[in-house]
């Protein structure tokens, strides 16, 4: 079944131009609703906390990366011009639904 899904969340992917942008929230959590299309920063007195965004499988979980230095593991984000956000490493969900992806500029590109 996951592997159905993943198959639709491709393919949609390659019809569809719509691409994650980044959303800040001033404090050190996620809210505790995400909404699909974005990917959300929480950053406090400027320092990045983490990133968070609904699983792109279809799924529905909810993932959340670290992006403070000195954590392992953490991720690095960078944001284009005009706001489409890139994850450095890729996400891999170790358990469920087992995504592997790459976020590069609002893109999921699956691996």
């Amino acid at each position: 079944m996951t592997l159905f899904r993943n198959l639709i969340s491709w393919v949609r992917g390659l019809f569809s131009e719509r691409r994650r942008r980044v959303e800040f929230i001033e404090s050190d959590e996620l809210p505790a609703q995400l909404v699909s299309r974005n990917l959300y920063v929480a950053r406090e007195d400027g320092e990045l906390w983490s990133a968070g965004m609904v699983c792109p499988c279809g799924c529905g979980r909810r993932l959340e990366v670290m992006l403070l230095k000195g954590v392992k593991p953490r991720w690095d984000l960078s944001v284009d011009k005009t706001g489409f956000p890139s994850l450095h490493p890729s996400v891999w969900v170790a358990d469920g639904c087992r995504s592997h992806f790459w976020l590069r500029n609002g893109k999921i590109h699956w691996c």
